[in-house]
Parts: C-alpha cells; sequence; structure tokens
C-alpha cells in the first residue's frame, strides 16, 4: 500500500508534515497540499471510468465536415514533435493503444509548449500576464473551444478521459514560480516547485495510461506513484544541470541544507568540486532515488 509518505512512516530527508508559520501557528506543508490534489484526482477517475465522455460547451464548429480529419491531423503533428523533442518517450509511447498513445502525445505537447514559455527562446520576453493568457487557454480548450490545432488535439483527449484541469493549472503556476523565484528556503519550497513541474505530469497521466483491471494497487497509490515518479525526475534533472542552472543565477536546492553542509551560492558559482560538495550532492541523490523507490513500489 503506498500511502501519502506522511502517512505511511516513509522517512523523507529534511521535510516534514507540517510546517510552523512566521506567527506559531502550525501550517500545512507543501507535500500535504499536493497530497490533497492527489486524493481529489484519484476520486475523480474513480467516479469516471475512462471512455465515458463529458458534457462539454462545444464549439459548434468541430461538428462541421472535414473536422475528423482536420483533428487527425492535429493529433498526428503532436505525435511528430513528441518523435523529435522525446524520443525514447515516444518509443513507450508505440507500446500503447492507438487512442491511448495519441492522448499521451497531446498532453505531452501542451506541456513541452507550456514549459518553453518560460525556458525557450522568448523566455527573456514572457511575464505574468501572457502566463495568465495562457491559462485562460486552458480553460478555454477544457470546455472545447481550442484556439489552434494542438489545443485542439488536447481538447479532444479532455472529452474522451477523466482527465482533470488541475494538473494543468498546477503546472503552468510553476512557470509563475520560476519568473519570480530563483532560490528555495528549503525543501519543502523546492518539493512545492518540483510538483509543479514535474509532479503534475503524473496526475495528467494515469487517467489516460490507466490501472491494470487485475492490479490490486488503489487509486490513490497508483496515482502516488506517478507523483513520486515526476518529483524523482525533476529532482534528477536539478542534480544534472546545477552548472547551467547557476549560469542562469539560479540555485535549484535547498538552502538550509547547503549551509549545513558548509556551502553557500559562491560555491556553486565557483563550480569546484569539492570534498563538502560531494557529501552534500551523496544526500541529495539519496533523496531522489528515495523518491524513484516510492514510484516503483506503486507499480
Amino acid at each position: 500500500d503506498l500511502r501519502h509518505p506522511c502517512s505511511s512512516g516513509i522517512d523523507l530527508p529534511e521535510i516534514s508534515c507540517m510546517v510552523a508559520s512566521t506567527a506559531g501557528e502550525v501550517a500545512m506543508s507543501s507535500e500535504e497540499m499536493v497530497y490533497n490534489v492527489v486524493l481529489k484526482q484519484a476520486a475523480l477517475v474513480n467516479k469516471q471510468p475512462s471512455g465515458v465522455t463529458r458534457d462539454l460547451d462545444v464549439n459548434p464548429d468541430i461538428a462541421l465536415p472535414g473536422t475528423l480529419s482536420l483533428l487527425s491531423e492535429a493529433y498526428d503533428r503532436c505525435g511528430e514533435v513528441c518523435a523529435e523533442y522525446a524520443k525514447t518517450f515516444y518509443l513507450g509511447t508505440l507500446l500503447m493503444t492507438s487512442e491511448r498513445r495519441r492522448a499521451i502525445w497531446a498532453i505531452y505537447v501542451w506541456c513541452r509548449r507550456t514549459d518553453e514559455l518560460v525556458d525557450g527562446p522568448n523566455a527573456s520576453h514572457i511575464t505574468p500576464t501572457a502566463l495568465d493568457r495562457w491559462e485562460s487557454r486552458l480553460e478555454d480548450l477544457f470546455r472545447g473551444r481550442p484556439f489552434d490545432m494542438l489545443d485542439a488535439a488536447l481538447s479532444d483527449t479532455v472529452t474522451k478521459f477523466p482527465v482533470d484541469i488541475q494538473p494543468f493549472r498546477d503546472m503552468i503556476e510553476g512557470m509563475r514560480m520560476d519568473l519570480r523565484k530563483s532560490r528555495y528556503k528549503n525543501f519543502d519550497e523546492l518539493y512545492l516547485y518540483c510538483y509543479y513541474v514535474a509532479g503534475t505530469v503524473g496526475l495528467m497521466s494515469v487517467p489516460v495510461m490507466g490501472i491494470a483491471p487485475d492490479s490490486q494497487a488503489t487509486t490513490e497509490s497508483v496515482y502516488n506513484a506517478a507523483l513520486a515518479l515526476g518529483i524523482a525526475n525533476q529532482l534528477t534533472n536539478i542534480l544534472r544541470d546545477v552548472g547551467e542552472d547557476a549560469r542562469r543565477g539560479r540555485v535549484y536546492l535547498p538552502q538550509d541544507e547547503l549551509a549545513q553542509a558548509g556551502l553557500s551560492d559562491d560555491d556553486i558559482f565557483a563550480g569546484e568540486v569539492t570534498i563538502k560538495w560531494r557529501n552534500f550532492m551523496k544526500n541529495q541523490i539519496k533523496r531522489a532515488r528515495m523518491f524513484f523507490d516510492m514510484a516503483e513500489n506503486g507499480v
């Protein structure tokens, strides 16, 4: 039974289930906040099995002759983007059924476009207002009013699978964090960022990939495993890209843990691999592996 770490006795390094506010009040940690999202997603899937089409405020144009061929073209384009930018992942999607494969392509492309807003060639021109407009487009496509061809593929996907809008909104919130934040005081803050930009992908994907009919796992445990895999992947990306991020003035490492290890941002910017740095990184790698283990246990 893979439950939320705070309720299952799993010892998470440097993270507590509840945190104290500056006023001395006990506040919900990032992990508890994310867990509440997981519970909601699991409940939605349990209420609405895959394959049930939802009533949406659909644009009448979608019913015009030729729409099916245009929609097929939209999915094909999503597949081309996935094949070009995520070759290994794309090969994995070829093992899925046609409908699931196309849906995953549509989700991948939306996530990529969202990430490109703050990491792409035009990132320096992106403002919070631009992200607000992107979120409005997201809401429109969930209502059946896609803005362009690629949006149309995702708009169709959410009518075929019980995909909820919340993880998509949360990913956009992660992009907002990148605009206003370049340091993370502790792992609680970093965990929330990792959920926003990567854990959300797991929550988006589970309704499409589904759960094996003969699986003994609960829906909640599967969602927790998908979340853990996203967190693990993002932590791995962070550790891989320390130098690249530093050159952009960003440090995605817990500041309190750096201080405990006798390190600072200056050490990161200097790029020297010292004994202190090696010991610090060993602990960070250990944490990432723990999340990978949590994900594997939920499969």
